[in-house]
């Protein structure tokens, strides 16, 4: 019972986008109570005091705040660094550096002991009659000047302002007055130390946008941009910053201002992997001056560009990476002979200490410094590479969303502690996906509280892209970064609806709950960037074609669903968007519609034009028609992204500028045909694998299962066809039994079983006739004798579909805990074989139960998540088992940028396949048994021969009782 209202209490906080602080303040209708205090009420309104020798970002802050209760109430309050004669005062200070909040620590009116120092905590009190001429005061106090500026931004939220109201454009719902219930609180301290983005691949984004209408004095990424990033970033409660780094950027300290506007905001500095030191070797080395960027052989020039980076940005808050790699994102140099590079980047590093050492007048254990093992680093640091503890260790992901690897229990003890480099956008090999962002939820989840249960707990990194269109992926990673504990399994697919619905309105929530739903799951299992189906970066100079994909118009209905999907998530989020009100318009077009409809348009643009190739190859008459379709998809995304551009007068002018050069922004290959002026009929089935054939044969029918398979009549002329079907027997039910068809005509097939014999298995035919075209398929049903008196995974034509959520039991031994995770893997719900912070138990595993209809050799395809062994100690093994026969242990791992590596996390998954013999017919038993941590299952298929050709394979084959 006390984990059931744990559940309540949390997805109740979740559905009112509120956290615990938020709970503890919050607006009401009237001052009723002694808690109450009013900011605006009847015209009147509260003063804002600071002291004028807090920190600058405490005055930001401070009148940050008056603009957010203008933007509610169009009443400014005044912002003063001298007390007020007022009614009601909000003061804000940092602890220390407010007189007025001294004197009421003083006189025991706020006990501060639980903010002396803590990070970035922050409390709020209201106070009666604080000081003469005051009739009642809020104070919010920091513990450090971010602590401030997080409780007046927290106030600002609480008021209705979001921190996306600039950067996503969310109105803000007008109040005549404003009073909230302020019971004193505390806030705790942040769940991870560090926490912030990077602003990477801006070539084709934030670059143009910026340069064109926030820095166009500079054409570049300058002060007025990264001030508007610095703000929000403060909003969502962060502290740090790795600035835009590629080459079409100036470095971040070539322009002065930009290092002033971050600290007068109390952002920390940091940078990616590849710029140590915060040196941008990208842009900032020359080397027909500097010479080579190699440690070894120009050791010189290489530390004397660190010395002068460190000497400039000392006076500021900085975290600094240490190590070195190629220019921007390339390994490091060749050593030479007697060296080894984790030799050489012992001494690299010992030469960045001591250069942080003499221009910090610090400890080196006590200058923030990250250790990043990108890439190659890692085989580096892996190969005995010694590196001081205090330095903390940033794990990275592979780019694609699964973290490489994790801290192992010695490592975990070091006082430097650990991190992760995370990534919602990237550019490189072997696809990218820059434009939309797809990165599930659940995932995310999943691999940062791995992490954060294995002690990474010091710095997150997010790599953003250019922040547009990653809002909500973004916001989702901060605010885990902030609070990590109030997120679980069961609320983190709630969390991004609730989140829009509390700004769009709460009616649009279910609808918004489906919407996310189905587009995540669609991203997940292939992101419309990888649609080209093969790798956009086959080589450096070159870029790959696109190909046909995967996913079948033949078998299972697949890209039909697929395709189903998105028009109706399309429609759903136009729905919505046609219906809220002007001014909500346009946040809605850039949180929701713009990458719902993207994503919608470029699947249908891809997977028609594939069956536009397809449909050539059988002289279709429809063919030619597709071609129109495909330009018309293209020229729609062209469409709305010139809309995105030009929203709110071309506030976002450039944002969403696509890197044509890329086959994903072509138009696909499609083919045009030429047609007989004369009516020629031809049919084509359901699953049928040639496109010259004469025995026509439907996937077979099951009583089990509500079904219906299709054939189609179509045209390979330009004259109407005339033509009719019928079947042999009357249990064969067709929606149709004629027509006129000028191109084609789909008829479903169905099985009328009140009719259907009584015997177990029957046979029967269509016959379709047209002109002097007669084309017969055979169409066979089973009604099995035995009823089902329990669920159960029952074979259809020829395959069992399980998804691995809905096991029949499981057995947990130790430590291991088996934990659904809804909205995520090719089921939309996949199973973690036990945590990965424990090692399994022996004789862990779960299971399901099945019936096969004949005995036989069968594959067994378990398809997993493409996680890495947590640590080098660990593998990624998992074993199977019928029945009692012996175990099949399996594992996912592969060689990091191998071909099987590149094809599993592009299609978010590790297909494994296992052969078992079933002695008999009937009732089995598949078990699933954990054997490293952390493992994740999303589909299981066992193939008795029947597997089509497919990407996702059948749905769940499960039989209700």
């Amino acid at each position: 019972m006390r984990v059931y209202k744990q559940k309540i209490i949390a997805f109740l906080l979740i559905v009112l986008g509120l956290n615990t602080l938020q709970a503890q303040l919050k607006l009401e209708d009237k001052n009723n109570n002694t808690s109450s205090f009013s900011i605006v009420d009847n015209k009147n309104t509260s003063t804002i005091y600071y002291d004028k020798s807090d920190f600058e970002v405490v005055k930001i802050a401070s009148k940050l705040l008056s603009e957010d209760i203008e933007r509610v109430t169009n009443i400014k309050p005044i912002v003063s660094t001298s007390l007020p004669k007022a009614n009601n005062v909000i003061i804000i200070g940092t602890l220390g550096n407010n007189k007025l909040i001294d004197e009421l620590i003083s006189n025991g009116k706020i006990d501060v002991k639980d903010l002396k120092g803590n990070w970035e905590r922050f409390t709020y009190k209201t106070i009666k009659n604080p000081f003469p001429n005051v009739n009642e005061a809020l104070v919010i106090i920091g513990s450090d000047r971010r602590g401030t500026a997080y409780g007046v931004f927290e106030l600002s939220k609480t008021i209705g302002v979001s921190p996306w109201y600039w950067w996503a454009d969310v109105p803000t719902k007008k109040k005549e007055k404003l009073i909230i219930s302020a019971i004193d609180y505390t806030s705790k301290a942040p769940s991870v130390k560090y926490r912030g983005v990077f602003l990477n691949d801006e070539d084709w984004g934030l670059k143009p946008w910026a340069s064109k209408l926030m820095d166009p004095k500079i054409n570049d990424i300058g002060p007025n941009t990264y001030e508007k990033v610095c703000e929000l970033l403060l909003r969502l409660k962060a502290n740090m910053l790795a600035p835009a780094m590629h080459e079409v950027t100036g470095a971040f300290f070539k322009y002065p201002e930009n290092k002033i506007v971050a600290d007068k905001f109390a952002i920390m500095m940091t940078s990616s992997h590849a710029e140590p030191l915060l040196y941008n070797n990208t842009t900032e080395w020359q080397q027909l001056v500097n010479g080579n960027w190699d440690y070894v052989q120009n050791k010189k020039g290489v530390l004397e560009a660190l010395d002068n980076r460190v000497k400039e940005a000392s006076p500021y808050e900085n975290i600094y990476t240490v190590g070195m790699r190629g220019i921007h994102d390339t390994g490091m140099s060749d050593v030479p002979e007697g060296y080894t590079k984790a030799n050489v980047l012992e001494q690299v590093i010992d030469e960045e200490r001591n250069i942080l050492n003499k221009h910090i007048n610090k400890p080196k254990n006590e200058i923030p410094q990250i250790f990043v093992p990108y890439k190659e680093v890692l085989d580096i640091y892996e190969s005995g590479m010694k590196l001081a503890e205090d330095i903390t260790i940033v794990w990275p992901d592979d780019n694609y969303g699964y973290i490489k690897k994790l801290s192992n229990t010695k490592e975990q003890q070091r006082s430097g502690g650990s991190g992760v480099y995370y990534h919602i956008s990237y550019l490189g090999w072997p696809n990218d996906y820059l434009w939309l962002n797809t990165t599930a939820p659940a995932l995310m989840y999943a691999e940062m509280k791995k992490a954060y249960d294995l002690g990474a707990k010091k710095y997150w990194l997010v790599n953003v892209g250019d922040i547009k269109p990653g809002e909500m992926g973004m916001q989702l990673f901060l605010d885990m970064a902030w609070d990590f504990d109030a997120f679980n399994y069961e609320n983190i697919n709630e969390y991004q609806g609730n989140q829009l619905s509390s700004i769009f309105g709460e009616k649009y929530k279910k609808d918004i709950d489906y919407i996310l739903d189905r587009y995540y799951y669609h991203g997940f299992t292939r992101k419309p960037e990888y649609m080209t189906w093969d790798w956009k970066w086959s080589s450096i100079f070159s870029h790959a074609k696109i190909k046909d994909t995967d996913l079948s118009f033949i078998n299972y209905n697949e890209a039909e669903n697929r395709l189903n999907d998105y028009a109706d998530i399309s429609n759903k989020a136009e729905a919505i968007l046609n219906e809220l009100p002007e001014a909500y318009k346009a946040s809605f077009y850039e949180l929701v519609y713009y990458q719902v409809k993207g994503a919608s348009l470029y699947n249908h643009k891809m997977l028609i034009a594939q069956k536009n190739r397809w449909y050539a190859k059988q002289n279709r008459a429809s063919t030619n028609t597709l071609v129109k379709d495909v330009v018309s998809y293209q020229d729609s995304i062209a469409a709305i992204t010139s809309k995105y551009n030009n929203l709110l007068d071309g506030k976002w002018q450039g944002m969403m500028t696509a890197p044509g050069f890329l086959p994903t922004q072509q138009l696909p290959p499609t083919k045009e045909i030429e047609l007989p002026k004369k009516a020629k009929m031809n049919i084509f089935v359901e699953g049928q694998t040639s496109e010259i054939t004469q025995n026509y044969e439907l996937p077979q029918f099951n009583k089990y299962f509500n079904q219906s398979h299709f054939f189609e009549v179509y045209n390979k002329g330009t004259k109407c066809i005339k033509w009719k079907a019928k079947t042999s027997e009357k249990w064969i039910q067709l929606n149709i039994t004629k027509g006129k068809t000028e191109t084609q005509e789909r008829v479903q097939v169905s099985i009328d079983w009140n009719q259907f014999p009584s015997k177990e298995y029957a046979k029967g035919e269509i016959v379709i006739s047209g002109g002097n075209v007669t084309k017969r398929i055979k169409v066979v049903a089973i009604n099995p004798e035995k009823e089902i008196t329990e669920d159960v995974y029952v074979e259809n034509n020829g395959v069992i579909s399980i998804n691995p959520s809905k096991f029949h039991r499981k057995q947990e031994n130790g430590n291991i805990q088996f934990q659904v995770i809804e909205g995520l893997g090719y089921s939309n719900a996949s199973v973690q074989l036990g945590s990965a912070t424990y090692d399994s138990g022996e004789g862990s595993f779960i299971s399901y139960d099945f019936y096969a209809s004949e005995s036989g050799d069968v594959n067994i395809n378990t398809y997993m998540l493409p996680l890495f062994a947590k640590d080098k100690l660990h593998s990624t093994r998992y074993a199977i088992q019928i029945d009692d026969s012996e175990l099949i242990t399996q594992s996912n791992d592969v060689k990091e940028y191998s071909k099987e590596w590149a094809g599993n996390i592009i299609r978010n998954s590790a297909i494994n396949k296992s052969k078992f013999h079933i002695d008999k017919p009937g009732k089995h038993t598949l078990k699933i048994i954990s054997i490293d941590p952390g493992m994740i299952i999303q589909k299981i298929i066992i193939d008795f021969g029947g597997l089509k050709k497919s990407y996702l394979g059948p749905n769940s084959t499960l039989i209700k009782k």
